[in-house]
């Protein structure tokens, strides 16, 4: 089995629901981060190249979605909570068509803060 991963990052703010955290929550008052998405990409069996797949082609599916949300308020664009796990799953969803051996996702808020999302 081989796993390869690319890493990407954009910049964009949000603010959580206060609703289902308690308005004294510092993450429901607008803010930002510098986030960073790692994709994985897993195959038992390389193909004809010896690739698992072509980081080319991974960015290929990534870069649309990185260009959708950088320098953007996140609640304005996206239909859903905006946590680092609903991040993470929506990346994954956007691009499972795109890229059918992407395994799992990893949403960074931080240089500390890491969301890991692996399909069932």
């Amino acid at each position: 089995m081989h796993t390869v991963s690319k890493d990407f990052s954009f910049e964009a703010g949000h603010a959580l629901n206060p609703h289902l955290l308690g308005a004294d929550h510092k993450c429901c008052r607008p803010h930002g981060h510098s986030y960073k998405v790692r994709i994985y990409c897993t195959a038992h069996d390389l193909d004809f190249r010896g690739f698992v797949v072509d980081y080319a082609e991974i960015s290929t599916a990534v870069d649309p979605l990185i260009a959708q949300l950088d320098h953007q308020f996140l609640n304005d664009i996206l239909p859903f909570h905006t946590t680092a796990e609903n991040l993470a799953q929506w990346f994954h969803d956007e691009l499972i068509e795109r890229l059918p051996t992407l395994s799992r996702v990893d949403l960074f808020e931080t240089p500390k803060t890491c969301c890991t999302y692996v399909p069932s």
